[in-house]
């Protein structure tokens, strides 16, 4: 027993040591207990100008100068391989003493419209608080912290070094290589990876699914921001509205652009039955999913436990 235990300490040791001393290129994170793998791509420090003074749509404006610390970025958005491991963990909910529910509860409609589930198809309809969940759930499963990417984060990762409306250029016309958006998706999502990456090589930022951010949405936050940021994001405060990015499968060009944002809505969730409504799902939102970051320079313990509380008490 005391070797079994010895053994335990050690490899948590070691998962500990390798989350802060990481080796800073893309690797292949495997989920513990199942053969599973997603890959993150390495993100180095930089500054970039964020938002589009040219756009029409004012919550884009004012462009501004920010500054961003190194991290990793899922090359791919979170599939349903890998989401339905956390849905399904019954040892979870049963071992965690963090709350009285640390699953969603199942869904009440079937939220792929079937539209695909395993095979690399994009995890979909969750909330915020879900795919927030799930990212505690993977650090749980693996000692190393992930998260949603920030507003700022997310932006300069897709812009991957470019200026243009979009990061390979200004040419709506080659949109078609890189994702899936209305005149190419058939009214359904994809499985993720399909199209050209970006110059990063991070697959389907643009179309396929909109992706969850971290930041609060208000229509002046740039004007907040200030000239000059560094690792910006502007922590909710309410449940809504929030920040979704990337544009969907149903999109237009227009909606797919670096500088686009979005704010979530109400009407996302208008079917669900229950009173409350469910704080996990969206019913009306097969075009919602996420992707993950994991900073560079980790979080404590504390600070990590701090983060959650912050997010999943709204």
């Amino acid at each position: 027993m005391q070797k079994i235990v010895l053994i335990a300490v050690c490899t948590a040791v070691a998962a500990s040591l390798n989350a802060q001393n990481p080796s800073f290129e893309k690797y292949k994170q495997a989920i513990p207990g199942s053969p599973v793998k997603f890959e993150m791509i390495p993100i180095k420090a930089g500054s970039f100008k964020m938002g589009s003074n040219a756009s029409k749509q004012a919550d884009e404006q004012p462009e501004h100068d920010v500054t961003l610390s190194a991290f990793w970025m899922g090359a791919k958005e979170v599939t349903h391989d890998e989401f339905a491991l956390y849905l399904n963990d019954e040892t979870y909910a049963e071992n965690s003493d963090v709350d009285a529910i640390t699953r969603p509860s199942r869904p009440y409609i079937e939220m792929t419209l079937g539209m695909g589930k395993e095979g690399g198809f994009p995890a979909n309809s969750m909330k915020q608080h879900g795919a927030i969940m799930y990212c505690k759930w993977l650090y749980e499963k693996t000692g190393i912290f992930y998260r949603l990417p920030t507003e700022a984060e997310w932006e300069y990762a897709c812009r991957a070094g470019s200026t243009t409306i979009y990061p390979f250029g200004n040419d709506s016309s080659q949109l078609k290589d890189y994702a899936w958006y209305a005149a190419n998706s058939g009214d359904r999502y994809q499985k993720t990876g399909l199209k050209k990456p970006n110059a990063w090589g991070l697959y389907d930022m643009l179309g396929n699914v909109q992706e969850w951010v971290l930041d609060q949405y208000s229509a002046d936050a740039y004007a907040k921001s200030g000239k000059n940021a560094t690792d910006p994001v502007h922590t909710p405060t309410s449940k809504h509205p929030l920040v979704v990015r990337g544009g969907d499968y149903n999109d237009p060009a227009s909606s797919l652009t670096s500088a686009n944002r979005e704010p979530s809505d109400l009407v996302w969730n208008r079917r669900d039955p229950q009173i409350p409504k469910s704080k996990w799902w969206n019913a009306d939102a097969p075009f919602v999913g996420f992707r993950l970051v994991r900073p560079v320079k980790q979080p404590t313990k504390e600070e990590a436990e701090k983060f959650f509380e912050t997010y999943l008490s709204l």
